[in-house]
């Protein structure tokens, strides 16, 4: 496969920016206060490629350990206890050996447990040519982790727990059914490389992914140029299908952990790994708040040891009365206001509800509007915006979809954003937790490039469309055309003379400035197609509509 895919010399890392650099390969034993760290264990792959882990063990205990594995390109020597700035982690709840999105070891080692710490083939010093997931990694996890089944500590069990990279290697994982791989818990990665991080919507996002493949260019032979083959590749086509098994293979135990809060990046891709398990032992969980301070919050923590505790251990800790879904419902920005509510599944039941659009009176109502009318803006500077005020409180959980009959001025095509807002009783803008580190999100976000509208009539329902992606259909200038926009799920409560509003545009709701000490974790969308003025209509002729879930 890599033959067809664009690779680069690996950055020395050496020269890494933003982390310290590895130290020199050593294979060594150490003691730190209560546990074992092994440094630098070579683990030869099938095809005799060596790649290189850090393993920590509880002091106390020599045998008889089920391991768990944290699997992400960050590089392995990179632990500490700090954090980025508004990540909202208490210093308190991780030690100095916490890996990057990664179980703390200290943690799980003071509770019987052993924790690996990978770095992938081709990256640091592992040796190789780094693929950024698909069929060789794969091959790698498989080999890893009966690896650990049969090390001489190893009581035969293990899981895999971790964030984001360390989440989404663990479907691929689970996929290839290693043995000695029990359970898993992957807590917010996206799952459909195409719909989920190289674009949304069709529209090439260009804020996150470069970031990604700076990330993993450091090692000693070549790395797959993530970013560059995403613009060689702008439709959906092999090398995007081509980086996960199939998610119906997985059969372990499962404790899956999405958000309503990382839009654009993890939610959609969570939920719908969630749903494509084949597992009959699994459990999910969908909060609302920032995803690194969720992970290490002590609650949580619990909470995975007790899931693990159950499939690596034998014990029984009680999660057999768990609900198999539940979510947290945001009533404002604070997690103190939220409410969480058990649900018989996911995906939900397609029920929906309709609230039409009036470009006449600005509105969202639940009756069609009689008359035709339409509203005119620059997509660039301005936008279009609707509004429904709730006469009795109201609860929105799951995906909604936006149907917008839309023209242009002049242009042949259109790059859509669409964003759901919360305005309270008083006027003020509602906002929530957003992504890792940030307070300013909207209730949900959807996006469509209007050359891409052409669905998947056999997989879309009213609440998911499903875009094919294959190819692109211009717009003809001056003529009125449907488009059914994705909104991703979320989940909002409100209350009697709150307002949802609808907005539709051609940028991105939030732009942020660089800021010292930040990550630059912001979605962007840079390169556009909108020139010109935007029509929006609604009425009989063109019944624009917002479908929410029932």
């Amino acid at each position: 496969m890599l033959e067809h895919i664009i690779m680069r010399p690996g950055v020395d890392p050496a020269t890494v920016v933003g982390k310290p650099p590895p130290p020199p390969l050593c294979h060594e034993v150490v003691q730190l206060d209560g546990l074992i760290v092994e440094r630098d264990i070579a683990v030869v792959m099938r095809d005799g490629t060596r790649i290189f882990l850090d393993v920590y063990r509880p002091a106390r205990a020599a045998r008889d350990l089920p391991a768990l594995l944290a699997w992400g390109p960050y590089g392995k020597h990179w632990v500490s206890s700090r954090s980025y700035p508004g990540s909202g982690i208490d210093p308190a709840w991780v030690s100095e050996l916490t890996g990057f999105e990664s179980p703390d070891p200290r943690y799980w080692t003071s509770h019987g447990y052993a924790v690996a710490f990978a770095d992938p083939r081709g990256l640091w010093n592992s040796e190789g040519d780094y693929p950024h997931n698909g069929p060789q990694e794969w091959n790698d996890l498989y080999d890893t982790i009966e690896w650990l089944g049969r090390a001489d500590w190893s009581s035969g069990s293990v899981g895999m727990l971790g964030v984001s990279y360390l989440a989404a290697s663990q479907y691929e994982a689970a996929a290839m059914r290693p043995p000695s791989l029990k359970a898993i818990s992957p807590w917010e990665a996206f799952s459909d490389w195409y719909r989920e991080f190289a674009t949304h919507g069709g529209i090439p996002e260009t804020g996150f992914r470069p970031r990604v493949s700076q990330n993993q260019s450091y090692g000693r032979s070549r790395t797959e140029d993530t970013a560059a083959n995403m613009w060689a590749h702008p439709l959906d086509d092999w090398y995007y299908r081509g980086k996960y098994p199939p998610l119906e293979n997985i059969e372990v135990p499962a404790y899956v952990v999405a958000s309503w809060s990382d839009h654009g990046l993890h939610t959609r891709g969570t939920l719908g790994a969630y749903a494509r398990m084949g597992s009959q032992q699994k459990w999910l969980e969908v909060h609302g708040q920032k995803k690194w301070a969720y992970f290490y919050e002590p609650s949580s923590v619990d909470r995975q040891r007790a899931f693990f505790d159950t499939f690596l251990k034998g014990e029984d800790r009680g999660i057999a009365e768990w609900p198999r879904v539940r979510v947290e419902v945001r009533d404002t920005g604070d997690p103190a206001d939220s409410d969480w509510q058990a649900l018989t599944g996911w995906p939900l039941p397609d029920a929906h509800v309709d609230l039409h659009l009036d470009a006449a009176t600005g509105t969202l109502s639940p009756a069609s509007p009689s008359t035709d009318a339409s509203t005119s803006f620059d997509p660039m500077t301005g936008s279009a915006r609707f509004a429904h005020t709730f006469a009795e409180e109201t609860r929105i959980v799951g995906p909604a979809s936006l149907t917008l009959w839309l023209s242009t001025d002049s242009a042949d095509d259109a790059d859509v954003f669409v964003i759901l807002r919360k305005i309270a009783a008083d006027g003020r803008e509602v906002r929530f937790p957003f992504n890792a580190l940030f307070d300013d999100g909207p209730v949900a976000l959807g996006w469509l490039r209007a050359s891409h509208r052409a669905l998947d009539e056999t997989a879309s329902t009213v609440l998911v469309p499903v875009h094919t992606h294959v190819a692109e259909e211009a717009l003809t200038p001056g003529r009125p055309t449907r488009l059914d926009i994705e909104i991703w799920p979320s989940g909002t409560r409100f209350h009697p003379g709150e307002q949802l509003v609808v907005t539709v545009q051609g940028r991105d709701f939030i732009k942020r400035p660089p800021a010292e000490g930040v990550p630059p974790l912001q979605l962007l969308h840079e390169s556009l197609r909108n020139t010109g003025g935007w029509t929006v209509h609604t009425g009989p002729a063109h019944p624009s509509a917002l479908h929410l879930p029932a």
